[in-house]
């Protein structure tokens, strides 16, 4: 358990060193990471976003990384092309570490799978 649990650090690590490259700023936490997620999977390119937006595509970002593990699908586009999601099964009950977990693992297949980064 503790080799997979540096090997996961050190993919996260290097996920980050990566998007700093990308970016031109380091990301400082997950939810930074998810933010970006967001932004790419709303697919309008970097603007400025008000505060409800940009919890709407961290939300975004959760439901699409979750897809992963069969917990959300795609229900489509709305009227302003932003992407809704459903919930296909429960997610279990994690506590935060758990949680934080789940959603890096799912972040860096995210980018790994899709983004090629």
């Amino acid at each position: 358990m503790i080799k997979k649990d540096f090997e996961h650090a050190y993919k996260w690590q290097e996920l980050l060193n990566k998007l700093e490259i990308a970016v031109g700023k380091k990301p400082v936490d997950l939810k930074s990471v998810l933010f970006l997620i967001g932004v790419q999977e709303l697919g309008k390119g970097a603007k400025t976003f008000t505060k409800e937006e940009k919890r709407d595509l961290m939300h975004i970002a959760i439901c699409k990384v979750l897809s992963f593990s069969g917990f959300y699908e795609l229900e489509g586009l709305d009227e302003m092309g932003w992407p809704h999601w459903k919930v296909k099964k429960k997610l279990p009950h994690f506590d935060m570490l758990e949680q934080e977990k789940l959603l890096k693992m799912h972040v860096i297949e995210y980018f790994e799978n899709e983004i090629h980064i």
